[in-house]
């Protein structure tokens, strides 16, 4: 397998157009963010098993359809990468996983009790209008039923994306609805017309299809743990630079 020395590319061209294209910061922080994996494992005493990186691997060949060791080896060649680089790979990634549950692990649960509401779930329509007196007339024309709430935001919402879906915005979190609005719609019993509201956009109308009470599920615990961990290697990296900072100007 060649490697990108033999095509003609060396180090110090890939972190010059990684600079051209702004995205060097980002390389230096995902090292960062693995010397600190690194160092947090060690601390805990945390290893990946060579065991562990071949099961993850078989689970990557069989996700690449990767039948025989031939077509993993032309798989990891189109890569640029060895078959050692693809385990060093697996093993970062477990031992992130690893770190992550032990670290916050018991904290998911804790997190998402306290913010429970915030995960509660609509599955929205809505159709936003510029005009008031336009949103009063639709208002009644559903309600006697004159016009379906579908038809009209497939006709009058301001929206192209919106109005080619018949104003479905899809399944929303409750965090994500601004208060005035959200406060309605998860008060409203599902089906029945909300507004018109006003905001800075327009008129509002919305109807629930369905409320969705926020419930721990595996992928939600996931979310949670990766949004929690992301957050704490931020968090380390910029005290990693302070630090840093703090001896230079010493």
């Amino acid at each position: 397998m060649k490697d990108i020395s033999q095509i003609g590319i060396n180090s110090e061209e890939i972190i010059n157009y990684l600079k051209s294209e702004m995205t060097l910061r980002q390389v230096y922080q995902k090292i960062l963010y693995q010397k600190i994996i690194d160092n947090a494992a060690q601390e805990r005493g945390i290893i990946v098993t060579t065991e562990e990186i071949e099961i993850e691997a078989d689970r990557q060949r069989r996700e690449q359809r990767l039948e025989k060791a031939v077509d993993t080896l032309t798989w990891l060649a189109k890569q640029f990468v060895s078959p050692y680089d693809w385990e060093v790979g697996i093993r970062n990634q477990l031992l992130a996983q690893k770190v992550a549950h032990k670290i916050f692990g018991k904290e998911v649960k804790k997190f998402f009790s306290q913010n429970r509401r915030e995960f509660d779930q609509v599955i929205l329509y809505q159709m936003i209008v510029t005009s008031e007196k336009l949103a009063q007339e639709l208002y009644y024309q559903i309600e006697e039923g004159e016009i379906s709430f579908y038809d009209a935001a497939h006709i009058y919402d301001i929206d192209d994306n919106r109005r080619h879906k018949c104003g479905y915005e899809g399944t929303i979190y409750r965090w994500a609805i601004p208060t005035n609005i959200g406060e309605l719609v998860f008060n409203t019993p599902p089906k029945q017309l909300i507004g018109p509201l006003k905001t800075e956009k327009g008129y509002h109308i919305l109807i629930v299809e369905e409320l969705i009470i926020a419930e721990l599920t595996p992928q939600r615990y996931e979310e949670i743990l990766n949004n929690m961990f992301q957050q704490w290697l931020k968090s380390e990296v910029q005290n990693l630079l302070n630090l840093d900072g703090i001896y230079r100007d010493t």
